[in-house]
């Protein structure tokens, strides 16, 4: 007589020889982001989740969580660092919450185009990884915010009229703050998510953004201007923590890498072309596109960005690092015959 429990395994045995092999489970990366479903930002990221799951045949894959369901750029890494997510698509906020270094990068009135940004990646590139890294992440890719500009309801020119507006400051933004500062305005601290509601109750009739995330945001809907010169260059990445990163297969490490860099690059040329279709949209809608005043108004911005910069050496990033990167602009500009 056939024992049960042996004949059960044999068949089991038997039936798993012959079944088709199932890949392992897969590994899945908790990421969040401020960015709105939808939007190009989250398309490509999208992208990227569907590329790394086919070239990993199934065993790695993000779980995403867009438009702020798990908070502030401060929100997403503390859940980061408690293990509850994994991975982030931060602006220069979160990315200061990992190195006050890196926000020599969003100083104010640093960059004048986007051929300096990206020289200034280029030459420190390095350097900036290994600041990432040696504060418990990895960088998988820049993914820049772009130009950011004022917006607001009375015509901002020169840093008198910067005075005379209710600005808005992204609460707990080091960078903004000392801006502002330097330019002797007031603002009132709010959180991103309640800029709008505010903008639309005369809280604060000015605010600062990048066109497109002014449009994505429908700020635009309650401002009639916007000032053609920039604040700063807002940086932006998509890092995972060192934690999760180091527990990845190899292969799997370098799925996520190779292709967090391809796609954020291709982020970063989409944005900077959608800023600028932002700004037509914007005259579209009745903005007005104001000059940022007279050859005197801008080379008192330019002080004021010099005098910013230096208040935050020493404090949100080192002296010596700020003095390298604005002898690098220096020289790149020099030898393209420009100066600030």
């Amino acid at each position: 007589m056939r024992h049960p429990v042996l004949w059960g395994l044999l068949v089991a045995a038997v039936l798993a020889a012959g079944a088709p092999r199932v890949e392992a489970q897969e590994q899945l990366i908790k990421f969040a982001t401020l960015a709105p479903e939808g939007t190009t930002w989250m398309k490509i990221m999208r992208e990227y989740d569907q590329t790394v799951r086919k070239e990993s045949g199934g065993r790695l894959g993000f779980k995403i969580y867009p438009n702020s369901q798990q908070g502030e750029d401060k929100d997403v890494m503390r859940r980061i660092r408690l293990g509850q997510l994994h991975s982030a698509g931060i602006t220069g906020v979160g990315i200061g919450d990992i190195s006050g270094n890196l926000r020599v990068l969003d100083a104010p009135f640093l960059f004048e185009s986007y051929d300096e940004v990206d020289h200034i990646h280029t030459l420190f590139a390095k350097e900036f990884e290994q600041e990432f890294e040696k504060n418990g992440f990895i960088l998988l890719g820049w993914a820049e915010v772009g130009f950011v500009y004022v917006f607001s309801n009375a015509p901002v020119r020169s840093a008198e009229d910067m005075r005379g507006v209710k600005m808005w400051l992204w609460e707990g933004d080091p960078i903004a703050e000392a801006a502002f500062k330097s330019l002797g305005v007031n603002p009132i601290p709010l959180s991103i998510v309640d800029v709008l509601t505010s903008l639309q109750t005369g809280l604060i009739n000015a605010a600062y953004a990048s066109p497109l995330a002014a449009v994505g945001l429908q700020w635009h809907t309650r401002v009639k201007y916007m000032m053609d010169l920039a604040l700063a260059d807002a940086s932006g990445a998509v890092v995972i923590s060192k934690k999760k990163y180091d527990s990845l297969p190899p292969d799997l490490q370098e799925i996520l890498l190779r292709n967090g860099r391809s796609f954020m690059a291709q982020l970063t040329k989409k944005s900077r072309e959608e800023n600028a279709q932002a700004i037509e949209t914007l005259k579209k809608n009745g903005v007005q596109i104001i000059g940022g005043g007279t050859p005197a108004d801008r080379k008192q911005y330019a002080q004021i960005g010099k005098t910013a910069r230096t208040a935050l050496a020493g404090t949100l990033y080192s002296k010596d690092l700020l003095d390298r990167v604005e002898k690098a602009l220096a020289d790149f500009r020099a030898k393209r015959g420009g100066s600030k």
